[in-house]
């Protein structure tokens, strides 16, 4: 793939010859193939989108005994959940504690942070219960500070002092200090936090998908949900492949997030 543009008046490759659009994760987990289902008159529950939220939900649904069917306007994964860079955090991007309790207050705050360390321990157990091979591993993270002005932002982030139960051991690195963390000197120090991990996305999300099939759940890629409308006895998506009725809908788009529901679409980003 080559995408040229004009610096200069001299037109110029901005990407290198061996670029791929495709992640690298799928080199070692090529993305699966699912063999296309017909889509049934109707189900229990009916899962829009197969990243992580859809297929989690869907797993629930389907070991509780509840007939469910999975769409996805695209292949099976093929979104964020397989895309991403693999750190598995315990909060909020860019929210501070104090931020959190300016915002909502003290008792909402603890609970937000909180639920973050819940799900940090949460998603560890999980691959271990369920034996999923996808490298988890509580590796720690390293906050660079780009600039000064930076690192005194992550330590006002970082550095703040928080309420019993939701310490997670994070410490500052000055910049004397950061050869002990990372092998360089680009960054003015940064944040650590330890309790963080890692994994590699599109193992842990085709771990998911096996599990999820061996439910014995329907799983329909190229399947896009264009609405859904409130029936008398329930729900009715209709998609680019017929309608499906349904006691429940459970919507897991996030980003991709459509038409078929704008008031979710108008709250995600």
């Amino acid at each position: 793939m080559s995408l040229r543009t004009s610096v200069y008046g001299t037109n110029v490759d901005l990407f290198a010859t061996d670029y791929r659009a495709a992640p690298y994760w799928w080199d070692r987990t090529p993305r699966p193939v699912v063999v296309a289902e017909p889509l049934p008159a109707k189900a229990d529950v009916v899962v829009v989108g197969s990243g992580y939220t859809g297929l989690s939900a869907a797993l629930q649904t389907a070991r509780a005994g509840r007939h469910t069917v999975v769409i996805d306007a695209e292949d099976i994964g093929w979104g964020c959940s397989t895309r991403n860079g693999g750190q598995v955090a315990t909060g909020l991007s860019g929210a501070g504690y104090p931020q959190l309790v300016h915002k909502y207050g003290e008792a909402m705050a603890f609970d937000i942070a909180r639920e973050g360390l819940n799900a940090l321990e949460w998603i560890g157990d999980f691959i271990e219960a369920e034996g999923i091979d996808c490298d988890f591993r509580r590796s720690g993270r390293l906050y660079g500070a780009h600039s000064a002005k930076a690192y005194e932002a992550l330590a006002q982030k970082f550095g703040s002092k928080l309420p019993e139960g939701l310490q997670t051991g994070s410490y500052m690195v000055p910049k004397s200090e950061l050869k002990g963390e990372i092998d360089t000197e680009l960054y003015h120090g940064g944040a650590v936090q330890p309790r963080h991990a890692a994994l590699d996305p599109a193992r842990y999300h085709q771990g998911l998908l096996e599990r999820v099939m061996e439910t014995g759940a329907t799983i329909i890629p190229q399947c896009a949900a264009l609405s859904i409308d409130r029936q008398k006895d329930g729900l009715v998506v209709a998609t680019s492949k017929g309608s499906i009725a349904a006691r429940d809908v459970v919507v897991a788009s996030n980003g991709y997030t459509g038409k078929a529901t704008p008031w979710m679409r108008d709250r995600i980003i």
